[in-house]
């Protein structure tokens, strides 16, 4: 690939743009205007059924950096771990929560909403409680729809819904999947993570199948990338390889930083704003509405 672009340079005396780590050249894309207006909200799932590959990280940060382009973000968590609401800094017990929602249609879904130290970007939080939604919905009508049915009662409030699901493929996760417009798949730069992508892929054609005939897969985000390390190169050259264009262009990298900000309980585009990892975050949102899946 390289040495292709280097011809192409030679022959027509342009310099080539260079090559990011998905072996595409690099693309800087335009920072969007803020919206006029806003809602109703596309919804997008961050799904991975293994854990511990960014996808609340991806969830905290990409919001942030849509409301610093002037989008009106809900973050959902939906992990009775509640990572995304600590990581917000955002009460979890004595308030209403996700779980209630679920449970109950006499909740109004605007008392859940919790306001974050970023402007723009609000939270419906989670807690351990959320664990027991799966037996409690099993028995009720149209179970698999009972998030979008939350979800439709405060869509046109926001441009963007982020549902950050648990790793499992569960009944919580085929929900969040039901709900949304679209999913993004954080995948960690490393070989088992890899291996559950065709599956999960799989259980979004069944989705789309039965349940769910809109939803779009808005692309596979490679997180926890180091670029030191031959192992991680590979994995996302056979990323790239399988799925080609589906694959993000924006890679996320490791960094300290992300830790250090989780206990800062804010999102690292304000925790070190001119940090590597900020600016990807910023790219991501930026590439998301060049690609139509953000307005």
């Amino acid at each position: 690939m390289t040495d292709r672009l280097q011809d192409v340079s030679e022959r027509t005396g342009e310099t080539a743009a260079p090559l990011g780590p998905t072996g595409r050249p690099l693309r800087e894309f335009a920072v969007p205007e803020p919206l006029a207006t806003h809602g109703p909200a596309r919804i997008i799932a961050l799904c991975n059924q293994k854990g511990g590959v960014g996808k609340t990280t991806t969830t905290i940060n990409l919001g942030a950096a849509l409301a610093e382009y002037g989008r009106k973000v809900l973050a959902i968590d939906f992990d009775p771990q509640g990572a995304l609401s600590a990581g917000l800094g955002v009460q979890t017990h004595d308030v209403p929560t996700i779980y209630d929602l679920l449970l109950s249609k006499q909740h109004d879904p605007a008392d859940a909403i919790q306001h974050t130290s970023v402007e723009g970007l609000d939270v419906i939080p989670a807690n351990i409680d959320l664990s027991a939604a799966e037996v409690h919905l099993v028995t009720e009508v149209a179970r698999e729809q009972i998030l979008a049915s939350v979800l439709r009662r405060v869509s046109a409030d926001y441009d963007v819904i982020l549902v950050d699901c648990q790793p499992s493929l569960g009944l919580l996760t085929v929900n969040a999947l039901t709900a949304s417009h679209g999913v993004i798949i954080p995948l960690e730069c490393e070989f088992f993570a890899l291996r559950g992508v065709a599956l999960l892929i799989e259980t979004i054609d069944k989705v789309r199948d039965r349940l769910n005939p809109a939803i779009e897969l808005d692309g596979i985000l490679a997180t926890m990338y180091d670029s030191r390390t031959l192992h991680s190169r590979e994995v996302l050259e056979r990323v790239v390889d399988a799925f080609g264009d589906e694959v993000l262009e924006t890679v996320i990298t490791r960094t300290v930083k992300f830790p250090d900000a989780t206990v800062a309980a804010t999102p690292i585009t304000s925790f070190a704003p001119e940090h590597q990892a900020s600016k990807a975050y910023r790219q991501l949102a930026r590439e998301l509405v060049f690609r139509g899946a953000v307005a």
